[in-house]
């Protein structure tokens, strides 16, 4: 059962960004990957009812499970793993057809609470999920929600420390791999560059299967347009594969150069975190992000969308490249220090006139968090609250809402 301690936990974590590297990765180059400071939300709050629930509004999922039919799973001594996922899997009648996310979300929930609490007494609670990020977009959405469930559901079972007490790197190492066993379930061959970055934040660079996160970045501001162009990374990866067999002379150095922008950018952020910063650091980036989109688009992984995002932020002097997959998807636009918060603001709303969703973000902020009600935006509270979240007041706490 559930320590009293440990009645109620509130963690988020963020989403991610490829910012440069993307399909070259594939082929053995380096990518570096950011956290977006745009995060998912977990609430779980122990109960006395006798059932474990999950609320997920954005997917518009709201489901409760009898502790007494969950326990009939878990066979005694058995180790919890694939045996357990194709129980719960008849149990909950997914069969291969109907994997959409909803059932994805929550077949990860069950596996991970029923793997923590399966050897002893299955606890009643309630967890409620929000998120900023829209999902199937390359952002990283269901890995920051299986490092929430993971951080989350530890706590609850203490195998890491209560909420608000400092996670060590062990705390951290542990949350990571049950959220790789998360995006498993819903992924099947996932890189862990996801789930890596929404536990630690930051940076951090991929080579060849090996994840090394960076120590430093500075916080920098971006525009992120989700262009809501639907595509298969099956598809596209595919396709840049097509393409190096037919013209390896070509093809092969387009991989090396993305090699070499990863690289460059990467000491370029580097430098920003040990000197002042400079507008050449900027123009450093800009030229970065440009040669990189053409790469892409020599790649063979553009979209006439993306091209539309390129256009309407250069006309305001601003510069932008895909994120993810390409073929539609997301991209991301620099944003300087300097840049006029009204040229940010019809920047915004020219590329939501093209009917793409804008939002202004930063990229290297931190990773999984334990938080207290008041360190919260207030509507991510509030949505929270509808499920559940104690409302503190501000006496109780000599804290401000």
């Amino acid at each position: 059962p559930l320590s009293p301690v440990l009645v109620d936990c509130l963690v988020s974590a963020p989403g991610k960004a490829i910012l440069h590297g993307e399909h070259a990765v594939v082929h053995g180059k380096v990518a570096l990957a950011v956290s977006l400071n745009r995060r998912t939300y977990l609430h779980l709050k122990a109960t006395s009812d006798g059932t474990v629930c999950i609320n997920l509004p954005n997917i518009d999922t709201f489901l409760c499970w009898n502790l007494s039919e969950l326990k009939q799973l878990l066979e005694a001594g058995q180790r919890l793993d694939f045996d357990l996922l194709k129980r719960l899997r008849d149990f909950m009648g997914l069969t291969n057809g109907n994997l959409d996310t909803s059932n994805m979300a929550t077949l990860t929930f069950l596996y991970i609470y029923m793997s923590l609490f399966g050897s002893g007494e299955l606890p009643s609670l309630k967890v409620s999920v929000w998120s900023e990020l829209p999902t199937g977009a390359g952002l990283g959405s269901s890995a920051a929600y299986s490092v929430c469930l993971a951080a989350a559901l530890l706590c609850a079972s203490g195998a890491i420390p209560a909420p608000l007490k400092e996670w060590h790197q062990e705390d951290l190492e542990l949350i990571n791999s049950w959220a790789f066993q998360g995006e498993m379930i819903i992924h099947g061959n996932p890189s862990g560059v996801d789930n890596t970055v929404g536990t630690w934040g930051g940076m951090l660079r991929f080579l060849a299967g090996k994840i090394i996160p960076l120590s430093r970045v500075p916080l920098i501001r971006i525009l992120l347009t989700n262009t809501k162009v639907p595509r298969s990374t099956k598809v596209l990866v595919a396709r840049v594969k097509d393409r190096i067999n037919k013209f390896p002379p070509i093809m092969i150095p387009v991989l090396d150069t993305v090699d070499a922008v990863s690289s460059t950018c990467e000491k370029v952020l580097t430098e920003m975190t040990r000197e002042p910063i400079t507008g050449e650091h900027y123009n450093t980036l800009e030229e970065l992000i440009d040669i990189n989109q053409h790469l892409l688009n020599v790649m063979g992984v553009g979209h006439p969308a993306l091209d539309m995002v390129c256009r309407v932020t250069l006309a305001k002097g601003l510069h932008s490249k895909l994120t993810g997959a390409g073929g539609g998807g997301c991209g991301i636009t620099l944003l300087r220090p300097e840049t006029d918060s009204a040229i940010i603001q019809s920047t915004m709303q020219d590329l939501k006139d093209c009917g793409f969703d804008c939002w202004e973000t930063s990229i290297g902020g931190p990773g999984v968090q334990q938080h207290s009600p008041f360190s919260i935006k207030e509507e991510i509270l509030e949505i929270l609250n509808r499920y559940g979240v104690p409302r503190v007041t501000e006496q109780e706490d000599g804290l401000t809402l």
